[in-house]
């Protein structure tokens, strides 16, 4: 199980984020969802980051990444 904190940008209805949080539970990874539409904080991280589509997904030691990423994601299993 991954020790590092990820954070994942979501939205209701986004089929992409709800495969990137179904890796991260089939994988027992901790996450914390940020809705942007529920939080205007979060969006505003999410324009800060500079992406304009859902998913982002940020973990320590990897570049911000937008969309599912089962390549990236994979890094979390082995941390």
């Amino acid at each position: 199980m991954s020790n590092k904190n990820v954070t994942v940008y979501t939205k209701p209805n986004c089929m992409q984020c709800n495969f990137t949080k179904k890796f991260l539970d089939d994988n027992s990874i901790r996450y914390e969802i940020k809705d942007i539409q529920e939080s205007e904080v979060a969006l505003a991280e999410v324009k800060e980051l500079g992406f304009q589509s859902l998913p982002v997904v940020v973990f320590d030691g990897v570049e911000p990444f937008f969309g599912f990423r089962p390549d990236l994601l994979e890094q979390l299993i082995t941390a």
